[in-house]
C-alpha cells in the first residue's frame, strides 16, 4: 500500500528571519513522502527572496505569492486550495515540528480513517527557540453543539484530512485572525477528533506573536466572530454564549489581577527592613517561609 501524501501549508508574511528553523525542521524528517505548500501575503521585508533561496534545490517545496495583501483567512484558504496530499497540517513560518511529528500523525490518521482532525500537545519556546514549557492539552468530547474550543484543547499540531475538509465551507477567506479555530470547529462538527499524548509542534514566542501588542485581544475578537458564524450554521442563538465567555474572561482577569497583586505585597513584605531587623533579632525562627 502507497503512503499517503502529506501537506504542509505555510502562510507567510515577514517572517522571513524566523524561516530557518521551520525549513530545517521539515527536511529532518522521518517521513518523506510530504509536499509543503508556501502562500506569501505580500511580505514587505525579505521572505520571499529568502525562502526562495532556501527551497532552490528541493522541489517538494512550492511557493505562491498572493497579488496583493489578503490576510490570514484568504492565504490560508489558498494554502489548502493547492494542497495534493491526503493528509494536511498547517505550520507557522516562525515555528518548527519535531522530526517525527509527520511520521506519528500519518500513521495516527491511517488508524483513525473517521476522524476529521487529529492534535497533540505542543511546546513553548523563546525567541530563539529554546524550550519553555510544554503545553499538555486533552482529549474534547466530540459531537457536542456547545463546543467552541474557548480553552483552545484543539490546537498544534493539528492536522486534518483533506476529502472531509472538502465536505465543509472551507476557511472563511475574511478572517484576519483564529483561522485555526475556524477550521477547527468546522471540522469538528463533519466528524470525530482526537488527541494524541505527543509533544510534536514548537510554538515560538516573540514580539509581534499572540501574545505581544494586543494581539491576544484582537485573537479574541475574531474567535468571537467565528463563534457568531458557527451558531449561524448550527441555528443556535449567539447571546448567551457572548455573555458565557464574556463575564468568564472578566471573571479570570480580575482573579489574575488579584494574584498578581498578592504576589507583589508578599515580595514587598519579604524584603521590607523591619521584617530583616526581626529576621536578625531571631524573631521569626519558627517561619521558615519568611
Amino acid at each position: 500500500m502507497s503512503l499517503p501524501l502529506f501537506s504542509i501549508l505555510v502562510a507567510n508574511y515577514n517572517n522571513g528571519k524566523y524561516f530557518q528553523d521551520c525549513f530545517n525542521s521539515l527536511v529532518a524528517q522521518s517521513y518523506q513522502n510530504f509536499e509543503v505548500i508556501i502562500v506569501d501575503d505580500c511580505s514587505t521585508d525579505n521572505s520571499v527572496k529568502t525562502i526562495e533561496k532556501m527551497i532552490e534545490k528541493d522541489s517538494r517545496f512550492k511557493l505562491w505569492t498572493n497579488e496583493k495583501n489578503k490576510g490570514c483567512g484568504f492565504t490560508k484558504n489558498r494554502c489548502v486550495t493547492l494542497a495534493q496530499g491526503q493528509i494536511c497540517g498547517f505550520l507557522d513560518p516562525d515555528d518548527a515540528i519535531t522530526s517525527n511529528a509527520i511520521e506519528i500523525m500519518v500513521s495516527e490518521h491511517m488508524g483513525n480513517p473517521e476522524c476529521s482532525v487529529i492534535y497533540s500537545n505542543f511546546i513553548s519556546c523563546d525567541d530563539n527557540l529554546i524550550i519553555s514549557f510544554v503545553r499538555k492539552t486533552n482529549q474534547v468530547v466530540n459531537g457536542k453543539q456547545d463546543f467552541y474550543n474557548f480553552d483552545g484543547a484543539i490546537s498544534a499540531f493539528a492536522t486534518f484530512k483533506k476529502s472531509i475538509y472538502e465536505k465543509t465551507l472551507g476557511i472563511n477567506k475574511n478572517l484576519m485572525r483564529a483561522v485555526d479555530q475556524d477550521l477547527y470547529l468546522k471540522l469538528y462538527d463533519i466528524a470525530p477528533v482526537k488527541y494524541i499524548d505527543e509533544d510534536l509542534y514548537l510554538y515560538r514566542i516573540h514580539e509581534g506573536g499572540i501574545s505581544t501588542n494586543h494581539n491576544g485581544e484582537k485573537a479574541f475578537f475574531w474567535h468571537w466572530i467565528v463563534i457568531q458564524d458557527r451558531c449561524n450554521r448550527l441555528g443556535i442563538n449567539p447571546e448567551n454564549i457572548f455573555l458565557e465567555i464574556f463575564t468568564r474572561k472578566r471573571y479570570e482577569e480580575k482573579r489574575n489581577q488579584e494574584i498578581a497583586y498578592l504576589k507583589d505585597k508578599i515580595v514587598k513584605v519579604k524584603n521590607s527592613k523591619w521584617l530583616k531587623v526581626g529576621a536578625f533579632l531571631g524573631l521569626f525562627k519558627n517561619y521558615k517561609q519568611l
